[in-house]
Formats: C-alpha cells, sequence, structure tokens
C-alpha cells in the first residue's frame, strides 16, 4: 500500500467523525415512532426482556413514547425478519433505554462505521488515500444512507454487514495473490499451482455474509454474487501467475474451498443467529415440532419448527402484495422516483418555533440526487471500463450495484421501497470513486490533465456537499416554512 500509513487511517476516521456528528446530533428528534420503527423499536425491546419477539398492547406505540413498558401480552408474535438486527437495535436500548434515542442508537452507530469502512475499501482498491477519503465522504452525505442511520430500520444493518463481507473478500484478493506471487516456482507453475491455505478474511467474510442474511433474507444474494466473484478473483490470479493447468487448480483449490468459507459458514452463522428462538418455550412456532410428528425423526424437533417458520415466512414475502403510497418499483430506485416519507407534521404558527403561517417537519428517505444521478453515468463508464480492461475494481462496483437491485425486478407485483437499495448504495459510491479517480488520472499524467480532473472531481465533491446541506432540513425533522419544504420536492412524486 503506497502513501502514509499515517494518513491511510487519519483521513478516514477523520471523514468518519465528521459521518458521526451529523448522524447523532440531535438523534432523538423527532420524538416519535418513525414510520417501520413500530415494528422494531418493539420486537428489540421484547428480545431483550423475553429473548424472542413478543405480541403487544394496540396502544403500545403510545405507551413506549410515554416511557410505560407495560406494553407487552403473553404470546410470542410471528415476524418477517430474522433477528440479527433487532439484536443489534437492542444493543443501544440496552444501554440508553427504550426510547428514541436508545433505539437509533445502534444504526447511527452502524450508518458512521459504514463510513470508515468504504473509506477503507476504497483506499485499497485505489491505493489513495485521497480517494478512499471522498469514497467515504461521499457516503456519509448521502441522504438515504443518512436517514436510515437515524432511524430504527434493519436496512442500515444488512448494507453494514454486506459491506464488511466485501472488505473481508478485497483483503483477502490482495494476500491470496501475494502468497501466490511468494510461493509460486517454475515446477509447480507447470502443475495446477499450489494450494493457499485456510484464507481465513474469506472465511471472516462468510461470517458477516450470514449476519447480513440474519437481518434481512436479501443478503442471500449477495453470497451468490461474492462467492462468484472471489472464485472469479482466483482465476485471474492462477491464469496470470502462469499456472499451467490453472483450471484444475482453481477449480479443487479455490472454488471448492470457497463454497466452504462462504456458503456453509453463512449458513451456520444464520441458523446460530437464532439461538434465542432456540432457547425459548414461547418463541412463535417453537414448539411446531413435537405437535407435528414427522417420518424425519432423525431431525431433531426444533430444527423442523424452524424449518416450518421460515415456510411461513417465505409465505409472507411472495404474497405481500398489499398497495402502500410509498411503494416503488426497482427501475425507479436509481432515478430516485418514488421516495419514502418516514415522518411529516405540519406545526402552525407558533408551534415548535415555526415562524410561518404553516411549516413542515418531515423525513424524507430519498437519496441525495447529485450522488444517485451522477452514479448512472459512473456505472456506465464502469460497464465500459471492464469491457475494455478487464479491470476487476469496476466489475466489483457494478456486481455489488447488481446484487442489491437487479433481484427485485423478478418480483414486479410484490410491495417494495426505495429503501431497499441500500445494499447497493456503497457500490455506487465505489462507482462513483472510481471514476473521479479516472477524471483525476494517473499519477504520471502531465500536470495540465491532473489539475483540469482535479478540478472537474473537486467541483463535483462540492456540487454534493451544497445538495446534502440543502436538503438537509427534510432529512432530521427540521422545522421549516410550508413554502421552503416544497423547494425541495422536486418532483410530484417526492410528496
Amino acid at each position: 500500500m503506497p502513501g502514509s500509513r499515517l494518513w491511510g487511517w487519519l483521513g478516514p476516521l477523520l471523514v468518519t467523525l465528521f459521518a458521526g456528528v451529523l448522524r447523532f446530533d440531535r438523534l432523538a428528534n423527532p420524538h416519535a415512532i418513525v414510520f417501520d420503527e413500530t415494528y422494531y423499536a418493539k420486537d428489540a425491546a421484547a428480545l431483550l426482556k423475553f429473548g424472542v419477539e413478543h405480541t403487544t398492547v394496540s396502544n403500545a406505540d403510545k405507551l413506549l413514547l410515554a416511557g410505560n413498558m407495560n406494553i407487552w401480552t403473553d404470546s410470542g408474535s410471528f415476524i418477517v425478519h430474522p433477528q440479527v438486527g433487532k439484536w443489534m437495535i437492542a444493543v443501544g436500548e440496552y444501554f440508553f433505554g427504550v426510547t428514541p434515542f436508545g433505539w437509533r442508537f445502534s444504526a447511527a452507530l452502524i450508518g458512521t462505521l459504514s463510513v470508515l469502512l468504504i473509506a477503507r475499501i476504497a483506499r485499497r482498491m485505489t491505493r489513495s488515500t485521497l480517494l478512499g477519503c471522498v469514497a467515504g465522504l461521499l457516503l456519509a452525505l448521502d441522504g438515504l444512507e443518512f436517514v436510515q442511520s437515524r432511524a430504527a430500520l434493519l436496512d442500515i444493518f444488512l448494507m453494514f454487514w454486506i459491506l464488511a463481507a466485501f472488505g473481508c473478500l478485497v483483503i483477502d484478493r490482495d494476500r491470496a495473490r501475494a502468497r501466490l506471487a511468494d510461493v509460486i516456482t517454475p515446477s509447480l507453475a507447470q502443475g495446477a499451482g499450489p494450494w493457499l491455505g485456510v484464507r481465513w478474511w474469506r472465511v471472516l467474510a462468510g461470517v458477516c455474509l450470514g449476519l447480513a442474511c440474519g437481518v434481512k433474507w436479501d443478503g442471500v444474494y449477495y453470497v451468490a454474487a461474492f462467492g462468484l466473484l472471489t472464485v472469479f478473483w482466483d482465476l485471474g490470479a492462477r491464469r496470470a501467475a502462469g499456472v499451467r493447468r490453472w483450471f484444475d487448480g482453481w477449480l479443487f483449490r479455490d472454488a471448492v474451498p470457497a463454497f466452504v468459507a462462504l456458503v456453509p459458514v453463512a449458513l451456520v452463522v444464520y441458523v446460530g443467529s437464532w439461538w434465542s428462538w432456540f432457547a425459548s418455550s414461547i418463541g412463535w412456532d417453537r414448539n411446531w415440532g413435537p405437535q407435528h410428528p414427522s417420518a424425519f425423526g432423525w431431525i431433531p424437533d426444533s430444527i423442523r419448527s424452524l424449518w416450518h417458520y421460515h415456510a411461513e415466512i417465505l409465505n409472507f414475502h411472495t404474497n405481500l402484495h398489499d398497495t402502500h403510497p410509498y411503494m416503488s418499483q426497482p427501475w425507479q430506485w436509481l432515478l430516485l422516483i418514488r421516495p419514502v416519507a418516514y415522518f411529516y407534521t405540519s406545526p402552525k404558527a407558533g408551534e415548535l418555533g415555526c415562524e410561518a403561517q404553516t411549516c413542515s417537519r418531515a423525513i424524507l428517505g430519498q437519496g441525495t440526487p447529485a450522488i444517485w444521478w451522477a452514479a448512472i453515468l459512473a456505472l456506465v463508464v464502469m460497464v465500459v471500463w471492464w469491457l475494455m480492461y478487464r479491470d476487476w475494481r469496476a466489475g466489483a462496483a457494478v456486481l455489488g450495484v447488481a446484487a442489491g437491485i437487479l433481484p427485485w425486478f423478478f418480483f414486479p407485483s410484490r410491495t417494495m421501497f426505495f429503501f431497499y437499495a441500500l445494499p447497493a448504495l456503497p457500490f455506487l459510491v465505489l462507482a462513483l470513486t472510481l471514476t473521479l479517480g479516472l477524471l483525476i488520472g494517473r499519477s504520471n499524467a502531465t500536470p495540465v490533465r491532473r489539475a483540469l480532473g482535479a478540478s472537474v472531481a473537486g467541483a463535483y465533491v462540492l456540487l454534493v456537499i451544497l445538495n446534502f446541506w440543502f436538503m438537509y432540513p427534510v432529512y432530521v425533522a427540521e422545522v421549516i416554512p410550508y413554502n421552503d419544504w416544497m423547494y425541495r420536492m422536486w418532483s410530484d412524486s417526492w410528496i
């Protein structure tokens, strides 16, 4: 890694500090249940109290906001997402109470740490501390990531574990190629090449992917995508090393171990993430197995119960076709056509500091337009760049976006929302960062070329900063005049 090791950490950490200040500032505002916090804040509190999700009384939200925890009935509840994300929310509630700050704390922390991850990953991929910091800044200033970092919803945790898995695989790629270069000999090159041993960074990627699936099942798309990514990186490494029987070496010494490191490891971690459900006696379907004897008696009743529970969850997702005012289709996501209004009130003059006849107080789950719209062009550049030069970095960015968005096209009648695209966002940022790197040019380019490219790249980053600053009031429920709110609604479909 070229450049200063000190600045390689200090630069990303400073960007992360900036992101953290943005996310934790007035985190408890508004003192309200925001959108799907109505599910996950209570589910997290139930995990702390019962070890499983629990049914609540009808006015539980009102009681919770008043500080009254007498919200539980006497049975476990049916849930449609696994427990990892809710356990992560529960950490904040454990330390800071079942309050808006408590249930949003973990999301803010994870959203902040995601900025550090993307900065370090981009630095490793580009060998540039500057571009790493740019990637961190872009993620820090994206409206969707920002809003998701300030609400107790699951998608920020899904994005984090997917990004962490990708970072592990990038490190594994560097170390595996370095190891191959160190041990390859002419005699080994004549055969299938060496086995590189247990690759613990890839195993850790499997752990992260298992945790991603433990937040939402969407993580399985990245298990498949990253599995293909890492084995094709290995194939390229053996061919570049001059291994004669590269296919044999790749298949038996890379691909098979990669499958074991990712798929079975992710599966074991995922099943293990249900530990509190296994330990309980009141979880939904926990006693289904003993109540329904099977010819497959050798399978533990607890596993059969969990399998049946998953069948019910799958049935729910398969038949989720209800209309919703903020639903959208995946082709609309990159275009920012239909965001989600998480919170909206209309204070009158004198209320909450409103200085106009009518004010607006909103939390709009919308990406920063200067990032998302520019990312469309950046994706085109990355596709062309990969086709022309087979640049692995361009291919990885495109694949990461594809894994986060394309699978949803196969479920056109399902109820979907824009924030489902959040796992693809870090890869959009990587595509933008790599494109900015191309604009700036190589280090051996002429000074005029570098200066011109740096000016264009710098102007773009400044545009992102200004765009985020302009949209900031409708990301954080700031009380602003109604007309000022309307200025920020750039399309009727945003309302």
